[in-house]
This record gives C-alpha cells, sequence and structure tokens, in this order.
C-alpha cells in the first residue's frame, strides 16, 4: 500500500476541490485544442487505396461504408507475425464496442495491417473482435501515412516517425489516421496522431491514471512492458501487484 496522508472528509474535499480547478481547465484547454484540430486544412487523397478484406477487394472509398467521416486505426502486424502486437490489441479491446456509437455520429472505424487478411481474421476470431480489418499488404497505405519503415531508413537513425520528431524504432509502428469524403466521392486525410498522441484513445489507461498507484510503470524496461494479449494474463497477477506493489 502506498504510503499517504490521511485526512479528515472536510479536508479531502477541500483538497478535491483544488484539483478540481485544475481538472477544469485541463478540459478547457482540450476543448480549444479539439477545435483547433478540426481547423487544420486537408489534403486530398489521389490515390485508390485497395486492400485484402474477408470477402475480397476493398477500397479506401469503401470503408466509410456510406458515411463521411472515417477513422483509421494502424494495428502492427507484420505478414511473418503470428499475431498483432499487444499494445495495439490493448488499443482494439477499447475500441472493439464503439464502432456502433461512432456510427451513430456519421463516422466509421477500420483497423488497417499488413498482415494478410486471413491473419486478421484468425486473431480476429481469438480475441472477439467485430470491426471491420484490412489488409494493406499489397499497397502503400501503411508507408503513405506515416506507419511502416524500410531497414535502410532505420539503419539511418533519424528521426522519421511522429512527423520527423520521433526516431525509429520499428519496421511497424502505430497510429491513427482521419479522412472524410465529400457528396462528389472526393477523399481527403484531415489528421493523423502517432506515439503519445495515441494516449487519449486508451481508456483502460485513462481509468488508470485516476487511481493511487496510477500506470505504475516506473522501473519496467519499457512502459507497457507489463501489457500482454487479454487471453494471455497471469490469472493471479492482479492479487500479486496488489499485494507487492
Amino acid at each position: 500500500m502506498p504510503q499517504h496522508q490521511i485526512v479528515s472528509r472536510e479536508q479531502w474535499i477541500a483538497a478535491r476541490k483544488a484539483l478540481l480547478a485544475h481538472e477544469k481547465e485541463l478540459t478547457q484547454a482540450r476543448e480549444r485544442l479539439a477545435d483547433q484540430r478540426r481547423q487544420l486544412p486537408w489534403v486530398k487523397v489521389d490515390k485508390t487505396y485497395a486492400f485484402t478484406g474477408p470477402n475480397g477487394r476493398v477500397t479506401l472509398a469503401d470503408l466509410f461504408k456510406g458515411r463521411p467521416q472515417l477513422v483509421v486505426q494502424h494495428v502492427m502486424f507484420a505478414p511473418d507475425w503470428d499475431a498483432a502486437c499487444k499494445s495495439c490489441s490493448f488499443w482494439a479491446d477499447g475500441y472493439e464496442r464503439m464502432v456502433p456509437h461512432l456510427a451513430a455520429r456519421d463516422t466509421s472505424m477500420a483497423a488497417v495491417s499488413l498482415a494478410p487478411s486471413a491473419k486478421l481474421e484468425a486473431f480476429k476470431t481469438r480475441m472477439g473482435w467485430t470491426f471491420d480489418w484490412v489488409s494493406s499488404g499489397d499497397n502503400d497505405f501503411n508507408r503513405d501515412f506515416g506507419v511502416t519503415f524500410s531497414p535502410d531508413e532505420i539503419a539511418t537513425g533519424k528521426p522519421m516517425y511522429n512527423f520527423g520528431t520521433t526516431p525509429i524504432y520499428g519496421p511497424e509502428l502505430p497510429g491513427i489516421s482521419v479522412f472524410y469524403r465529400n457528396e462528389a466521392g472526393e477523399v481527403f486525410h484531415t489528421y493523423s496522431c502517432f506515439a503519445r498522441g495515441l494516449d487519449m484513445m486508451n481508456a483502460a489507461y485513462q481509468y488508470l491514471d485516476l487511481t493511487p498507484l496510477g500506470r505504475h510503470e516506473d522501473g519496467l524496461p519499457y512502459p507497457m512492458d507489463w501489457v500482454r494479449l487479454r487471453d494471455e494474463y497471469e490469472p493471479q497477477a492482479a492479487k500479486a501487484m496488489c499485494c507487492h506493489g
């Protein structure tokens, strides 16, 4: 149990209200940032990207499913891997049931990976996921949107990830890209985020941030070293962490 100051309920309320003022400042700043995000200029997508899904060929335009907005989750899953990245899967568990809610606000969602469609479908079944997931193994989508890198690019050591601000630490990296399709059928790239920019889309992390222990990732080889695929956690892991954390 972490050592902490113990106070009366009245003292706790006073401290909580002081923190609430800062939380409101953050909320207002986040709303201003969201407005600035919506004001970003757009880039027209001229390529007709063809993906492979469980029912054959689909284009980027098809992924909109008739809606004007599309969110693409770039899930790390290389062609020679047997499973998707455990951290990307951590995010996927969070948005799995979100798709109908997004659809209610004119937004479709799909995951895209390099692995062949058969592998994606098999892993989807294992995880119990239902969102659309297509393979970009036959096109340049991943490279064009900044999540796949060649061995030569990695060897340079240059920061090419996250708009040239972050060194490449692997051939496959995570990201989110957002697109808009107008009534004429034209597709525009409106937004992308990578690295810590993805943090706010992980609901589990946001819940952990409310707790006394927080994410308690200090001292790990890397922050998400503890993360496992949902069906690979040790049954007693949570209890052991509670007793010895």
